[in-house]
């Protein structure tokens, strides 16, 4: 188990130098620094002073090493458009993203899981399949019309919700949340269906499709046979055995609601980082570019390593297989 984990972690750690260097190579691949940092009347006296005082006249490599130096202590410089440092600015947007990423993982989940569960065990059901042809609104339509489509419904014909922003938020400490007042609350509704919406159909299908095949295994069959009930059947046994690639998919869209909550954010002004993701692309801010990809890099990481570690504990052959492996 260690050493799986240690596997896990030194593949992690080669990704994030990976895209460490694609974050980089921003900032000599999109735009120069020192000509956004300085007026246009700068003389080349000025610029080559900036350009020392930045470390660009170093050797490539010693430019990336101290990149990786900063990365890891979490100093990504300045912003070019705010003039304050990055690392910053990400900690004051943080929450807002998580929040919303967590109000849209646990819908998907926590509806598209039950609902893969019935219209798998109750197929030709006409309700299964109402929800099957609902849920290619889900697969097919983009993210953005989505979220037109529920501010023009809820917020301008309704007037039920709010159309943009975050609402109230209370401070607790350095975290700032909107799940403590009633705005806050009402903010959260559309933004978070829009980004869980896709997410939602795809679990419910994924988990659809895995419970079908799982029921017409043998090992179900005997199942039936040594006379468990239907109950202890579909949960005890073909449930369980579908979380595996459940499981897969799940990790990988977790990691996919933080990163491209972007285009929710936009449509909804959400002062999450995806919001400063875009104005930092239309500024040509390359530190917020770069740290905010390194961030997600991580991530994309850690949820790996978390999806990787669940494996282990869910599916016993993975056990019994790695422990055949070191004893031989």
């Amino acid at each position: 188990m260690f050493a799986f984990v240690l596997t896990r972690i030194a593949q992690g750690v080669v990704v994030m130098l990976v895209v460490g260097f694609i974050a980089f190579s921003l900032f000599n691949f999109v735009g120069d620094p020192v000509a956004l940092m300085l007026p246009p009347e700068a003389t080349q006296a000025d610029r080559q002073a900036m350009r020392e005082a930045l470390g660009l006249d170093r050797p490539f490599t010693v430019q990336f090493a101290n990149f990786v130096t900063n990365a890891v202590q979490g100093n990504f410089g300045i912003s070019l458009r705010l003039g304050r440092p990055v690392s910053a600015l990400l900690v004051e947007r943080l929450p807002a993203t998580l929040e919303l990423a967590f109000v849209a993982a646990s819908l998907a989940l926590l509806v598209g899981i039950p609902l893969g569960v019935y219209t798998g065990l109750k197929r030709n059901a006409w309700s299964s399949r109402l929800l099957l042809t609902a849920s290619l609104i889900g697969v097919s339509l983009p993210t953005f019309l989505i979220g037109i489509f529920l501010i023009l419904i809820f917020a301008v014909w309704l007037g039920w919700l709010p159309s943009f922003g975050r609402g109230d938020t209370v401070a607790l400490g350095a975290w700032t949340t909107g799940f403590l007042s009633p705005t806050g609350l009402k903010a959260l509704i559309l933004p978070s269906i829009t980004l869980g919406l896709f997410q939602l159909t795809l679990i419910m299908r994924l988990v659809r499709s895995e419970m079908l095949e799982v029921l017409r295994t043998d090992y179900i069959k005997f199942a039936r046979a040594r006379g468990l009930t239907n109950r202890a059947v579909h949960f005890g046994h073909a449930l369980r055995n579908t979380l595996v690639p459940v499981i897969t998919i799940t990790g990988l869209q977790l990691g996919s609601i933080i990163a491209f909550a972007i285009v929710t954010e936009t449509v909804f002004q959400w002062p999450g980082m995806g919001l400063l993701f875009i104005q930092a692309i239309q500024f040509a801010d390359i530190p917020v570019m770069a740290a905010y990809l390194c961030l997600i890099g991580l991530i994309f990481v850690l949820i790996n390593l978390v999806v990787d570690l669940l494996y282990y504990f869910v599916d016993p052959r993975l056990r019994i297989e790695r422990a055949g492996a070191e004893g031989h």
